[in-house]
């Protein structure tokens, strides 16, 4: 529910790192109970809002990060259990992503350099009576523990300065002061849409030691995403010192990655018992550097807290292989990493900015994984303003704060790109699918066209997209370290192919929602699209650039005839075969060879892909010990360096969108209509897969299933349908058939027998 507001918008009237804000409030009385208490919180910054000292809620980094110049969202907390007859409202600031660096330009303060406070208590009684206490002049500010804050560099807190009675009435409050109006547009104000930002997990360490150099190293054995949490007592003014980094390199902790982020927070000791949790920063990391610790740093001393938007997990996988079972499991967290408020590319260098193309890449398997349903819709939002601001032009990243930067002289001027831009299209086709929200689609459907119209002008006489910058296939593992976009498939080939698959959506999506004259406008342009398609790149099935990439593209989008999808199939396993499957695919063509390799019949070699272990390969990194997906196939060469590209990502999702092969063919759950009302189950064993157990919360309630081989090749199929769905049961050799909800089991006979 939207609230109408009538506060204003505070800051401190003394410039403060990290302000105090707080409001006495009496409950007025002769009204009977409190029958509702609601408190409306918004920032420029991040808030903690409490009530006598309480947290109005389990949330952290609130208001998240939104594309603040138009979309500053709220949310609403029910605080009548909070309440007392005197209470204290009190609002903690923080830099966030409003005033604190973005990117790797080693600037801050984008949005603004004032933090600011937008509050508004609504209590409504047992008689009717309505007491509003909004944020205004009468508001007090003051100075509070945290001395620096700084997503990228880390959080200074002082517990020394620490106050306990700032919550409480009567509080003294010396060296508080005044606060001031700010000025803002009411109109931004929106609530959320999708879920906030939580603690999700509390990961203790599993080892401590020290390093050759002598420092205090701690393993939490798994690359995750929060800060460290602990209760200490220790001399007063003694300073504690952590720093975070994913990997060890030469026995040390390995933070050339990180670029320019600190990644290090400063606790300073009150001689008492201090708790210090630092929620004005968070850190994407595996160790811990401990330095200043009094007395002896054990397992039980400190806590990793793990945190992300509040998503609700939806997908599960596993099989007879255990290499499998840990790539899936890095996917996931890969995803939770990366999914605080905002849909990044990494969560722990100077950058962790909404890279369009990651997603357009990964929101498939994210939507089988969690209900990403909200969280990606509100990021869609953001991407729909900024786009509507820059002429239909979707940028490189959501919100866009490099329109703001000074980018390096090589970075490439803003324009639509294949991939990146296409994520207007791709990722609420994807959200379709997984929900059958149509509400949804109508909501995002301008932001398709705009970006299927900008691309329109922007092709060549040719018709093909083959003019322009573009990333290519981003960090093909042919690619030299400084050069990521310099891939094997020829980048018109790519952007060309990318367009038409987005046509086709924008296409389907106009039927769907009855704009037929849109329908057929785009699929004019979709068929002279693929006819251009067809006479430049396109020769008896062989595709310029003849490389992984490009088949693999060509045969999911559907470009080619049926006869040339055999040709390319072929070619695409001989190449496969030729380099000894292993990946030879970058952001691009990685969530589709595995696909296009089954769908033209090469499900052997879809397998051996998958399943390869040597450099580059997706179970490469297993072999290394990864607990997340990387950036690189190589993020960590065979000899325990550290790659020596300057993008060197241990928590980086695009390459995981294999899972939704795995999700599809091995686990053998599929939509057949969007929302799962009608299910395709069609797992197809190979690999040396003796079982393997896939299961998904759908909008229609669970799909389960679950299958095994014995020595004799017979396959043994259980599924379970939710009420009021269906499902096509496909096996190999069996005819397909239809059943409804209820639990059911089914075999088949021609299956191969499980290698070795």
């Amino acid at each position: 529910m939207t609230h109408v507001w009538s506060a204003d918008l505070i800051a401190s009237d003394e410039e403060l790192p990290a302000p105090l804000l707080r409001k006495e409030v009496s409950l007025d009385t002769g009204h009977g109970r409190v029958v509702r208490a609601m408190l409306h919180v918004t920032a420029h910054g991040i808030v903690e809002p409490t009530v006598n000292g309480n947290p109005a809620s389990d949330e952290v980094l609130t208001p998240g990060w939104s594309s603040y110049e138009w979309r500053l969202r709220y949310r609403s907390y029910d605080v009548a259990d909070l309440l007392e007859p005197t209470s204290v409202i009190g609002l903690a600031l923080g830099n966030g992503w409003f005033r604190g660096r973005l990117g790797w330009s080693g600037l801050n303060g984008f949005y603004g350099t004032e933090l600011a406070a937008l509050a508004e208590l609504e209590v409504d009684f047992e008689d009717g009576h309505r007491q509003l206490v909004p944020t205004d002049t009468s508001w007090r500010a003051g100075p509070s523990s945290t001395l620096d804050n700084d997503l990228y560099d880390g959080q200074t807190i002082d517990a020394r300065l620490e106050s306990a009675d700032w919550t409480l009435p009567g509080a003294s409050l010396e060296g508080w002061t005044g606060v001031h109006v700010v000025e803002h547009d009411p109109s931004r104000l929106e609530p959320y849409i999708g879920p906030p930002v939580t603690r999700q997990q509390v990961v203790r360490p599993v080892k401590i030691w020290t390093s050759p150099s002598g420092a205090t190293l701690v393993d939490f054995g798994q690359n995750l995403v929060g800060w460290l949490r602990f209760t200490l007592q220790g001399e007063a003014g003694t300073v504690i010192t952590m720093r975070h980094a994913e990997v060890l390199e030469h026995e040390e902790l390995g933070t050339r990655p990180l670029r320019t982020a600190k990644a290090t927070d400063h606790f300073v000791l009150s001689g008492g018992v201090d708790v210090f949790e630092p929620t004005k920063t968070f850190h994407g990391f595996r160790y811990a550097e401990v330095s200043g610790w009094p007395g002896e740093l054990s397992t039980s001393s400190l806590e990793a807290v793990v945190v992300h938007s509040d998503l609700r997990r939806t997908g599960t996988f596993e099989c007879s292989d255990d290499m499998l079972n840990q790539l899936h499991r890095n996917i996931v967290w890969g995803l939770r990493g990366n999914f605080v408020d905002v849909p990044t590319d990494c969560p722990q260098r100077d950058e962790r900015l909404g890279w369009t193309g990651d997603i357009a890449a990964f929101a498939p398997t994210a939507a089988y994984l969690y209900d990403v349903s909200g969280f990606l819709s509100d990021w869609l939002v953001d991407l729909d303003l900024e786009q509507r601001a820059a002429d239909g032009l979707v940028p490189f990243v959501v919100p866009d704060v490099l329109k703001y930067m000074e980018n390096p002289p090589d970075f490439p001027d803003p324009d639509s790109t294949a991939l990146w831009s296409d994520a207007a299209a791709w990722v609420p086709w994807a959200l379709w699918e997984a929900y059958g929200d149509r509400v949804a689609l109508e909501r995002h459907y301008p932001a398709m066209t705009a970006h299927a119209r900008r691309v329109e002008g922007l092709l060549s006489p040719t018709g093909l997209w083959d003019t322009g910058f573009q990333f290519g296939d981003w960090l093909d593992p042919q690619a030299p370290p400084d050069s990521a976009f310099d891939a094997l498939a020829d980048p018109g080939v790519m952007a060309t192919a990318c367009y038409y698959r987005t046509l086709r959506r924008v296409v389907a999506t106009a039927d769907l929602l009855g704009n037929t004259e849109d329908a057929a406008s785009f699929g004019t342009v979709a068929d002279r699209v693929r006819d251009a398609f067809q006479e430049h790149y396109v020769d008896g099935g062989r595709v310029t650039s003849d490389c992984a990439t490009v088949y693999s593209l060509t045969i999911e989008f559907d470009l080619l005839s049926a006869d040339q999808v055999v040709v390319a199939g072929n070619r695409l396993a001989e190449l496969v075969r030729g380099n000894g499957f292993r990946v030879s695919t970058g952001f691009a063509g990685t969530p589709f060879v595995t696909a296009a390799l089954t769908s033209t019949g090469h499900l052997d070699e879809a397998y051996r892909l998958l399943l390869e272990r040597e450099c580059p390969s997706w179970l490469y990194p297993v072999t290394m010990g990864a607990t997340t997906v990387w950036e690189r196939w190589d993020s960590m060469l065979p000899d325990g360096s550290i790659n020596p590209g300057e993008m060197t990502s241990f928590n980086h999702y695009a390459l995981g969108a294999v899972a939704d092969w795995m999700h599809r063919t091995i686990g053998g759950i599929a939509p057949l209509t969007p929302g799962y009302e009608q299910v395709l189950v069609a797992p197809l064993p190979g690999g040396g897969l003796t079982w393997a157990a896939a299961s998904l919360e759908s909008p229609q309630g669970p799909i389960t299933t679950r299958w095994s081989t014995d020595d004799d090749g017979q396959l043994t199929l259980d599924v379970g349908i939710p009420e009021g769905a269906t499902a096509l049961v496909r096996l190999p050799g069996v005819e397909d058939v239809t059943v409804g909800s209820g639990q059911h089991r089914m075999t088949a006979s021609r299956v191969a027998a499980p290698v070795g």
